[in-house]
């Protein structure tokens, strides 16, 4: 599974040590440089260790989004009232069940407080709405929805936009690595790079080290205070993605490639327990403009839900209960509401006078198609969706000619060039169990000393759902309290 072990190297191993600090921190994603930045601000020396050339990691490569609220300056410019409680009510449905209260709670009770100290650093949000479903917009506005307003969210918290979207011209994680990236080249943070962690050293049951890999030499480093592990989930080991989420294999990985899930099996070794090894975020080959107009359906024809949801939650539905084989259905005018922008160049794969000639074309039993699109319609023409509860902004009766879209031959977003992976593309939300500052606890729900994790190393706020914004929102927050907490 790895090319050297993980076990723990014992502190009378180690020949002698080549670097000494307070605080090291392990990988220079999101989460690290949130870590590494309050450890200084903390009064802390530390060193952050990144096994690529420079930092950015998977954080570099997402759309921007965090998710915020509570009542931040960019909700209030664009006219909206939010409150911690409603937003936790919210992420406690959305994320699934066994969500982790106590993160979630603390989040949301100090959701402000992170944007502004997000703000603070640089990262910029403009104070606008974009008002329709899309994974990254077309736009730079700085506020979307992450479907809040959808059925039965609405119902559950007073439903307000939390998508807090990094201003940029595409997808807006590079922005936000480039200004934590410069604050970390301003602080007294001792950068290496080129440097990948191998073992952690132990000292009874504390950690107080790690051993690396610089190049061809062997390195050793002393944590006076503690080690932060921020090394990303494993959704790049095959080997860890068939043993722990099987139904992740063989579908494309959204990373920077360097999602090992190293960091993970290196606090195992060390006793820690792990969380929700078999969950991940599904980013489902559609169009939400598209599908929200018309309809998803599997391969016998039926809905199995409403199309307002975050499209994350319907790319889970998609692949656990379906495994993706499933269709969108639409027509002239619903593909045509689309603006060309949002598109990434989808365009229908059938077309189709009549719902029976769609049928044949992809080949689903005689008859499925035209009842749940009657159906549909039969509703729509009252503006209604009884079934499964669609906003009524979004429900009309579908017209001929009708045309169906196969997810699984997947879509290019313009980050990616002419890249265009097939039906999904995933990562891991599982990982290491840790409490609110951090601390990876063991299999008796206590901390080892020494040791703290945060971003998708660990298991975070997310049990078996997911919103747009919660990594990196996840990653930052809880960086900055794994910090904190190993600079003592």
């Amino acid at each position: 599974m790895f090319s050297s072990s993980v076990r723990p190297l014992a502190l009378d191993q180690v020949p002698a040590f080549d670097h000494e600090v307070d605080v090291i921190v392990v990988g220079f994603g999101c989460a690290g440089a949130s870590a590494a930045l309050e450890a200084d601000a903390a009064g802390a020396s530390v060193a952050l260790l990144e096994k690529y050339s420079g930092g950015g990691g998977s954080s570099a490569l997402s759309g921007g989004e965090m998710y915020l609220g509570g009542g931040t300056a960019i909700q209030q410019a664009c006219g909206f009232d939010d409150t911690p409680e409603d937003m936790q009510k919210f992420l406690s449905a959305a994320l699934g069940p066994d969500t982790d209260q106590d993160k979630v709670s603390l989040y949301c009770r100090d959701s402000v407080e992170h944007f502004d100290w997000l703000v603070a650093q640089g990262v910029p949000f403009k104070p606008s709405l974009w008002d329709s479903p899309t994974w990254v917009p077309p736009t730079d506005d700085g506020l979307m929805w992450m479907g809040e307003r959808a059925h039965p969210f609405a119902g559950i918290a007073k439903p307000a936009p939390r998508g807090h979207r990094v201003t940029a011209d595409g997808f807006g994680g590079k922005v936000l690595m480039e200004v934590l990236g410069a604050r970390v080249a301003e602080s007294g943070v001792d950068v290496h790079t080129d440097t990948g962690v191998t073992q952690l050293i132990l000292d009874g049951d504390r950690v107080v080290g790690v051993v690396a890999r610089r190049f061809n030499d062997t390195v050793y480093y002393r944590a006076r205070g503690g080690v932060v592990l921020t090394t990303g989930g494993f959704g790049d080991n095959a080997e860890m993605v068939a043993q722990h989420a099987p139904q992740l294999v063989g579908l494309g990985i959204n990373s920077d490639g360097g999602d090992d899930g190293r960091g993970i099996a290196l606090a195992q070794a060390a006793g820690a327990a792990v969380r929700h090894m078999s969950a991940g975020q599904v980013g489902i080959s559609l169009i939400p403009g598209m599908a929200v107009r018309g309809m998803v359906v599997d391969a016998n024809g039926r809905r199995f839900i409403n199309e307002d949801v975050y499209p994350g939650l319907i790319g889970q539905a998609a692949l656990f209960k379906h495994g993706l084989h499933v269709w969108v259905i639409l027509d002239e005018q619903a593909y045509e509401e689309v603006p060309e922008a949002e598109r990434w160049g989808v365009q229908p794969h059938f077309v189709a006078e009549t719902l029976a000639e769609l049928e044949q074309e992809i080949g689903m039993p005689d008859g499925a198609l035209q009842s749940t699109v009657g159906e549909y319609n039969r509703h729509a023409e009252q503006g209604d969706d009884p079934y499964f509860h669609k906003e009524a902004r979004w429900v009309r009766p579908l017209t001929s000619p009708f045309a169906a879209i196969d997810v699984r031959r997947g879509i290019a977003p313009p980050e990616y060039g002419d890249s265009k992976p097939g039906g999904a593309e995933v990562f891991t939300t599982g990982g290491l169990r840790t409490n609110v500052d951090g601390a990876v606890l063991d299999l008796d729900d206590e901390p080892i000393p020494g040791l703290y994790a945060a971003g998708r190393a660990t298991s975070g706020l997310h049990s078996w759902g997911y919103i747009s914004g919660t990594s990196l929102g996840d990653g930052t927050f809880f960086g900055r309290r794994a910090g904190i907490a190993a600079a003592g």
